[in-house]
């Protein structure tokens, strides 16, 4: 799965803009997922929801225009482990360090402020006063481009695993933006390069394991078979464990 996360301040254009690119991405038939960062409370406290969710682990919603399942993931890794799918569009986690990043801005001020390294272009409401680029970034406005950003986010998104395993020589944040500039590929990363000996999925997401972990889990796993009657040495192990 690639991501893009579209970071800027209140009022910035990035409804407008992570819109904008969804509908394209969607029209060139991939599957797209939308992730938003907010900074008020989602449940109101108090409400039904909101009690349930003080003893249940999950809440599911049904409501006459959408449904939803409300959680608490323990970090962003779990959260985005939920999703499946091509692209994954975040709007604000300006604190994410492992996806690039398309700058939403009002000025050239808050551009700068917002670039750490990570940015691949800027949109939002700046695009619209006619400035072409900023300190290298294209400038691009989603209202009348949507295929140009497109194309951008298309080509240039990314999703490093964010476990900091160290096996590349740095830190998942460091190579992000070694990727940005061009200096380093996916194929960098090990984790993503290589062929686990142990993989899991869940919904068909892979989720991410350090060499260490995947021993463990190795070991573990064949250690219990061992045990049973009818196990037998072989060159793949499968299990699978449905939750219906």
């Amino acid at each position: 799965m690639k991501a893009v996360a579209f970071v800027g301040f209140k009022k910035s254009g990035k409804t407008t803009t992570v819109e904008a690119v969804a509908r394209v991405l969607k029209e060139r038939g991939y599957r797209v997922a939308i992730a938003k960062s907010m900074h008020a409370d989602f449940d109101r406290e108090g409400s039904d929801t909101w009690r349930f969710s003080r003893v249940a682990d999950a809440v599911l919603v049904r409501a006459h225009d959408t449904d939803a399942v409300l959680f608490k993931a323990k970090d962003i890794n779990a959260l985005f482990s939920m999703v499946s799918a091509d692209f994954l569009l975040l709007e604000g986690f300006k604190s994410v360090q492992h996806v690039p990043k398309v700058i939403c801005a009002r000025n050239e001020e808050e551009v700068r402020e917002l670039n750490g390294g990570l940015a691949i272009a800027v949109s939002g409401i700046i695009a619209s006063t006619g400035v072409e680029e900023i300190d290298g970034l294209p400038v691009i406005d989603a209202t009348k481009e949507p295929e140009k950003l497109a194309d951008l986010v298309e080509k240039r998104a990314f999703m490093l695993p964010n476990i900091d395993c160290g096996l590349c020589g740095f830190r998942c944040a460091e190579m992000a933006k070694m990727i940005v500039r061009g200096e380093k590929t996916l194929k960098d990363c090990v984790v993503l390069s290589s062929k686990p000996k142990v993989t899991v999925k869940i919904d068909g997401q892979v989720l991410p394991m350090k060499d260490w972990v995947q021993e463990l889990v190795e070991k573990t796993i064949k250690g219990m078979l061992s045990a049973m009657k009818g196990y037998r040495e072989g060159r793949k192990i499968e299990i699978v464990i449905r939750e219906d």
